[in-house]
């Protein structure tokens, strides 16, 4: 068994699956609060994210993320193994990581002409809240539609007897030629928590005060 993602990496999958899950339910209840909150930590887990794909494990890397199409094909028809994302999965993330910086950005520019307001709304045109408030809507089904395809990819995988999910629990993996480089994950999980606490302390104070009284 070879490791082939770090701590890190783990982590940031399995908080990000629970952060849209609670995001999608905030919106759907009107949470607004918890909505924000896990809007902001979830900025910060993305930014962290890519930072890491600078400094992190060799599988972390962003350069690893970028393939071309004929690769991407080839390894779709081939199924070869390769040491952590193949270059057709690598699309799939590249594809998550704009639909949700998109979705965070349009969301700290959003407003429902009420209540409730992004970050940002006070320094940008109205015409452009407009657009990001129903984008921020739309681009959140297409991201729904992502995930169900993520999924489904994720099952035709394990019939053909590759397990990703249990790969992204232990971080090892079977039959690896080489051996990738990793980088402690604590590192990443440090970088998290300054990020989330410098947001959290210009933008969540109200809504985490009001989460937690």
């Amino acid at each position: 068994m070879t490791k082939v993602w770090d701590g890190f990496i783990r982590g940031f999958h399995w908080l990000l699956v629970i952060g849209i899950a609670v995001l999608y339910v905030s919106g759907e209840e009107g949470w607004l609060d918890l909505h924000f909150v896990t809007g902001y930590l979830i900025l910060a887990l993305m930014l962290t994210r890519l930072i890491w794909g600078v400094i992190g494990s060799d599988t972390a890397k962003l350069s690893s993320l970028i393939h071309s199409p004929k690769s991407a094909l080839l390894a779709m028809r081939s199924g070869a193994q390769s040491v952590g994302h193949n270059p057709a999965g690598s699309y799939m993330v590249l594809l998550f990581f704009v639909l949700i910086v998109v979705q965070l950005l349009s969301g700290l520019m959003s407003t429902d002409d009420i209540l409730v307001e992004g970050p940002l709304v006070a320094y940008i045109p109205t015409s452009w809240s407009e657009i990001a408030s129903e984008l921020h809507h739309e681009n959140f089904e297409v991201l729904l539609y992502t995930i169900a395809l993520h999924i489904l990819a994720i099952i035709v995988y394990r019939l053909k007897g590759k397990n990703l999910a249990k790969t992204l629990l232990t971080g090892k993996e079977n039959n690896v030629q080489l051996k990738p480089r990793m980088v402690p994950g604590k590192w990443a999980y440090l970088i998290f928590i300054i990020l989330s606490v410098l947001i959290m302390s210009v933008w969540g104070e109200q809504p985490l005060s009001a989460l937690i009284n």
